[in-house]
């Protein structure tokens, strides 16, 4: 029997089958003191010092995908699991960005916004269509590659960067492999982020590689540049956003993941052509019961003795 606190929440039949499994688990813990494993999501950050202060802790279970509000590094020094859940929320997160896409090239939010001001904006409100257009990814894994099969199916050319994905995965997918962001930014009028953030990543969406970008799509059409990203706040830099909104270097943003969470009070939030989500990508009626299925089978594969297959800091392993 193992204890087990969960901080951010996780569907009543998934905290079910980890009681029916035998194990205890506290919704609404007090500290992480004594408890064998915790399940979090975005909103907990496990610190070095929220580590140190909870030395029972045998893994950590990020129900979702990433993991940048964990210290791996000292999750690995303690010796403790760092496990997410992939797959769970894949197709959430795929329909999310094509819809952003969507509403950010026939302005669906503006229009929204202008009828319930009492505005007719019909003639205002041209859009352009995503088919004879190029959708490059920063970050080309399985959420990418979704977004990929819907944009072709759209009519899209598909472009990423990706310098950790296989070579033989571009192919299989039909899109173009860059070794150079750059040349991404260059080539495509849209761009959509899907990789993890890290110091590598943090402002890779910046000043100087937005103005790369053509705004004349494929086509020949001058539809502007759209950028999307439901991957993690920190990636593309806001304030370079804005700037880019400002001077028409962008036609529009959509983000649904901030630097600071909650975003309330963002300048970018007060721009016509900036429309946004609080970080909702994965909260789906599916994706929620996936994802607790997949946490809670997880965790009691590895209290019965079986190392999960997502564990993120294989170092420990060794």
């Amino acid at each position: 029997m193992a204890r087990i606190a969960v901080t951010d929440g996780m569907a009543e039949s998934a905290v079910q089958q980890l009681r029916d499994a035998g194990h205890v688990v506290d919704l609404e813990p007090a500290s992480l003191d004594g408890f064998d494993a915790v399940v979090i999501r975005s909103a907990t950050k496990m610190t070095s010092q929220a580590i140190s202060d909870a030395p029972s802790l045998k893994l950590i279970g990020r129900a979702g995908v990433g993991v940048d509000n964990i210290d791996l590094e000292a999750a690995t020094e303690a010796g403790i699991l760092v496990c997410n859940t992939p797959i769970s929320s894949t197709q959430s997160v795929v329909e999310i960005t094509i819809g952003h896409l969507l509403t950010s090239v026939r302005h669906l939010a503006t229009g929204d916004r202008d009828l319930r001001e009492g505005a007719w904006t019909k003639k205002a409100l041209k859009g352009s269509e995503l088919a004879g257009k190029r959708l490059g990814f920063i970050g080309f894994g399985r959420i990418a590659q979704g977004v990929g099969r819907v944009a072709k199916a759209f009519g899209m050319e598909l472009h990423g960067f990706d310098p950790y994905l296989p070579d033989s995965a571009w192919g299989q997918e039909d899109c173009t492999q860059h070794t150079d962001v750059e040349d991404v930014f260059r080539l495509c009028t849209h761009v959509a982020v899907h990789c993890n953030l890290t110091e590598e990543t943090h402002h890779m969406v910046n000043a100087a590689t937005l103005a790369l970008m053509p705004g004349i799509g494929a086509d020949g059409i001058a539809c502007g540049n759209h950028l999307v990203s439901c991957a993690r706040g920190g990636i593309v830099d806001e304030a370079a956003v804005l700037t880019a909104l400002e001077s028409g270097v962008l036609a529009s943003c959509a983000l649904d993941v901030f630097e600071v969470e909650p975003a309330t009070g963002n300048p970018l939030l007060r721009h016509p052509n900036f429309h946004g989500t609080p970080h909702i990508a994965a909260a789906t009626l599916e994706a929620q019961g996936r994802i607790g299925t997949e946490m809670a089978e997880l965790l009691i594969d590895f209290f019965a003795g079986t190392t999960p297959r997502s564990v993120v800091n294989r170092a420990v392993l060794d």
